[in-house]
């Protein structure tokens, strides 16, 4: 205790730490657990897998926080400005100052979570490429095992057996019996595909169960029963639920049955059909190998009378031969005969191109030429000589400077020194200068005449 500044009350004097614990305790027992509504924004999902966002509305906005092992139970991941309504507890962070709401459970407002959570993981997959045509496996003709997976005390398995007996009646099926909603489905559903792939002699798998909720069909919704599906290496086909209902496992299923009987039908042909078109391809058939074989008699009669006798055909071949060789032996000799005069007529010509005969005409020719570029130089020089004094006679005619000494002058206007040529360019009173063959003259303009 602390005498104030008049002494005579005393007042105790809080640190940072007791008020912050004091404002702790205060709101968690007046807000244990509540639920509240808003808009999340700034959400975040750092290493440690804690969620971290704020909760807002019009007016106002708290920071909210829900941790990893609360989280791991949500069906969806929250994203900004999706409203949620939630259930938690309000808190002090005293590091910060802070209050904050840590959430048990969310769940997002007037839509399910459950559709959300489908919406979420469709786009997820999507984006992943999991749906796309190209990986989508084709299904076998006629599969001799099918492998059911489905529940073995459901309806499904009924009328996919009898659907089977009717079209195609000694094909092998394989059951997987699975859970097909509730607890533990989806890690049957999982296992079952991993089984039908190691057992190796399956050719196509069947998924599938009767119509049903949302919260039925969840375990085929699920993440790890999709990858299960795309990760196949056997051709899946997905019937779950009826025509209207929608699954992930549906769309990265390589073929989805809008029922489990019409998955029957696709897989399994007709047997009485096959056998209809078995016979007519046997007819087919049998009236085009007997067209070929009545085609190849025909040919090989026709071939037969062009046929020669062996020996006939050997001693024609001799005969050509000893023909061919005698050919050989003369275009031998016409051919080294050729060369050999070939040669003759090089060595002939190699004497006459002797180097020194082609250097002694050389020099001769330099001669020759060396005598023509000096009298070409020579005459060149009188040429330009002349038409240099002919030049230099007319430049001389034409310049001003010897008309001015044949006794014309050259007036001009003043200032501006511009040539006058007609009385009308001056007026009276103008001074003028005309220039001279020595000398200049300034005078001024008392009359004009025409």
């Amino acid at each position: 205790m602390q005498k104030d500044a008049v002494g005579s009350v005393e007042q105790k004097i809080f640190t940072v730490s007791q008020i912050t614990d004091k404002i702790k305790v205060l709101l968690e027992n007046s807000f244990p657990f509540i639920w509240v509504t808003g808009q999340v924004s700034n959400f975040s999902s750092p290493m440690s897998g804690h969620y971290y966002f704020s909760l807002k509305d019009e007016n106002a906005q708290i920071s909210a926080v829900m941790f990893r092992g609360q989280n791991r139970r949500l069906t969806f991941e929250p994203a900004d400005g999706m409203a949620v309504v939630g259930l938690g507890r309000i808190s002090l962070y005293k590091p910060r100052g802070t209050y904050q709401i840590i959430f048990e459970f969310i769940e997002p407002k007037g839509i399910g979570a459950l559709q959300v959570a489908f919406e979420q993981l469709k786009a997820k997959l999507a984006d992943e490429g999991l749906f796309e045509a190209h990986r989508k496996k084709p299904l076998p003709f006629l599969p001799q095992r099918i492998a059911l997976i489905t529940s073995p005390t459901g309806a499904v398995l009924h009328d996919i057996l009898k659907i089977a007996r009717r079209r195609f009646e000694n094909l092998q099926f394989l059951l997987v019996p699975v859970k097909v909603q509730g607890s533990g489905a989806v890690q049957d559903i999982v296992q079952a595909i991993d089984l039908v792939n190691k057992h190796g002699a399956v050719e196509v798998a069947i998924i599938a169960r009767g119509g049903g909720s949302l919260e039925d069909l969840q375990a085929f919704n699920s993440e790890a029963v999709a990858r299960a599906i795309a990760g196949s290496g056997i051709p899946i086909v997905s019937a779950v639920g009826h025509e209207t209902d929608y699954t992930i496992a549906d769309f990265v299923a390589d073929y989805r049955a809008p029922t489990p009987s019409t998955a029957a039908e696709i897989v399994i042909p007709e047997k009485r059909f096959l056998l209809r078109q078995s016979e007519t391809l046997q007819k087919a058939m049998q009236l085009r190998m007997a067209s070929c074989v009545h085609h190849g008699k025909s040919e090989l009669l026709h071939i037969s009378k062009y046929l020669i006798d062996p020996i006939k055909k050997i001693q024609d071949f001799r005969l050509r031969c000893d023909d061919i060789t005698g050919q050989l032996i003369h275009s031998f000799n016409s051919l080294i005969r050729r060369h050999r005069e070939m040669m003759m007529w090089r060595r002939e010509l190699l004497d006459r191109s002797s180097p020194k005969s082609q250097l002694d005409g050389l020099i001769e020719h330099v001669r020759h030429v060396k005598s023509r570029l000096k009298a070409e130089i020579h005459s060149s020089i009188q040429q330009q000589n002349y038409k240099h004094n002919m030049l230099t006679a007319s430049l001389r005619t034409l310049s001003p400077l010897a008309v001015l000494d044949r006794g014309y002058s050259i007036t001009r206007t003043i200032p501006d020194k511009k040539v006058v040529k007609s009385h009308e360019q001056v007026d009276y009173g103008r001074s003028l200068e005309i220039l001279l063959a020595k000398g200049s003259l300034e005078v001024t303009v008392n009359k004009k005449m025409d």
